[in-house]
């Protein structure tokens, strides 16, 4: 089942290590498989107002976005995001296909 790397990121310092850390991210993903698929704005507001950039990266799985995270390639460029930028970045496993909303219920 699909997982997430979610980050909401209310500030970043655009500078040379910035730069450096989206030079490298794309390699750090490849080996998990991991992909964008939303990587900032422009965004359509519906209700209320974004507060940050959103990015979300899709892994085939759970145990696949957690050894990319902690892979000694990613670990080497985190450093350059962390001290450039405020805000959250978390993993969530994605739901199966049959998923209705009233699921969370039970």
């Amino acid at each position: 089942m699909p997982a997430y790397a979610v980050g909401i990121i209310n500030e970043t310092r655009l500078s040379g290590a910035i730069r450096d850390y989206l030079e490298h991210i794309d390699a750090t993903l490849q080996p998990y498989l991991g992909r964008f698929i939303i990587h900032g704005g422009p965004y359509l507001p519906l209700e209320g107002e974004p507060t940050g950039d959103l990015i979300v990266i899709e892994f085939p799985s759970l145990e696949l976005a957690s050894s990319w995270y902690d892979s000694p390639d990613y670990r080497a460029i985190k450093p350059l995001r962390m001290e450039n930028s405020v805000g959250i970045v978390f993993l969530a496993p994605g739901v199966p296909p049959a998923h209705r909303a009233i699921d969370i219920l039970v």
